[in-house]
């Protein structure tokens, strides 16, 4: 008797788990499109400066056919009073986490930290294009899981997506003895795939 309840259970959980959803996250197409038409992409890129450093965060579209690659890329561009100079980071000095909006899904940006130097020649910006992030657990919900599977797999589902970018990095002072002085540059850049 066991047995076939089991089996039963089994049946049932891989009914629902076929017939539960059109796209990868529970939504039908005609709802995603519906969700999708709610939102207006403000800025497609985005430049910030402090001090002697300019960071800009770029989608090179507005809008992305399902499907295509995303070009999204960050920049440093040093324009302080010396021909260069040198910044420690961690991986990368950029990071590209971001919110998915209609399914209010955050997209991390693990790194690994490593203290790596860099060298800015004035006037030539240190340019790095994303390449793909994001991570889940097992105990995070069935639906982020499926989301994220898909996004790691195959890139950018479709949706509205919010990017919170920044550079992290440090300017070691020529005294060896002072602190390094920490710069944050933050940037927002927003995109829609469809």
């Amino acid at each position: 008797m066991l047995k076939k309840w089991l089996l039963f259970g089994g049946f049932l959980v891989l009914f629902v788990l076929v017939s539960g959803c059109g796209t990868a996250d529970g939504m039908s197409s005609d709802e995603l499109s519906a969700e999708l038409a709610k939102y207006d992409v403000v800025n497609s890129k985005s430049e910030v400066q402090n001090g002697d450093f300019i960071y800009r965060l770029v989608s090179e579209q507005k809008e992305y056919p399902n499907g295509q690659s995303v070009i999204l890329f960050a920049e440093l561009e040093y324009v302080g009073d010396q021909a260069e100079i040198t910044i420690q980071h961690a991986a990368s000095p950029f990071y590209f986490p971001m919110v998915e909006k209609i399914r209010g899904f955050d997209i991390s940006y693990p790194m690994p930290e490593p203290l790596i130097s860099t060298t800015l020649k004035k006037g030539e910006p240190l340019r790095i294009q994303y390449t793909g992030s994001g991570a889940y657990s097992e105990e995070d919900e069935m639906e982020f899981v499926k989301f994220m599977k898909d996004f790691m797999e195959n890139g950018f589902p479709t949706g509205y997506y919010v990017v919170n970018g920044y550079a992290d990095f440090l300017v070691p002072k020529e005294d060896p003895n002072q602190a390094p002085e920490k710069v944050l540059l933050e940037a927002q850049v927003d995109f829609k795939v469809k």
